[in-house]
């Protein structure tokens, strides 16, 4: 894939998670996805399968309170697209999490998603917030 059509499938993915359009999104990944979340966050672990986005998904926005996700920006090169985010949470004493999550493509689809917390310390109070 060139850089240009990793952009463009990162946007769609967006577009598509943010609709919830999961089945749509089952077709756009290998059949061994896969989804790392860090050691230490609430939703630590590797999701799995071609549901693995909608799982983690739906875990995330509702158990971190996310009313906001604002994309800054996505870059790509090789088999890799990078996009720079933030989240926003319902309680707005708490600082956005700022990430940026990898995607790793293979043969035409995505086959891994790695976010990479700044400072996951708003994610965890998000978490406690909600609890």
């Amino acid at each position: 894939m060139t850089p240009d059509q990793i952009i463009e499938f990162v946007d769609k993915l967006y577009a598509l998670s943010g609709t919830g359009q999961w089945d749509a999104i089952a077709e756009l990944v290998t059949d061994d996805f896969f989804i790392t979340e860090a050691a230490g966050l609430p939703m630590e672990g590797r999701f799995e399968g071609k549901h693995a986005l909608r799982d983690l998904f739906i875990q995330v926005m509702g158990s971190l309170d996310v009313v906001g996700l604002d994309r800054v920006v996505t870059t790509a090169g090789g088999d890799y697209g990078v996009t720079l985010l933030s989240l926003r949470f319902a309680d707005p004493s708490l600082p956005p999490a700022e990430i940026a999550e990898v995607f790793r493509f293979r043969d035409g689809k995505l086959a891994e998603i790695k976010p990479y917390y700044f400072d996951p310390a708003p994610v965890i109070a998000a978490a406690k917030a909600k609890a």
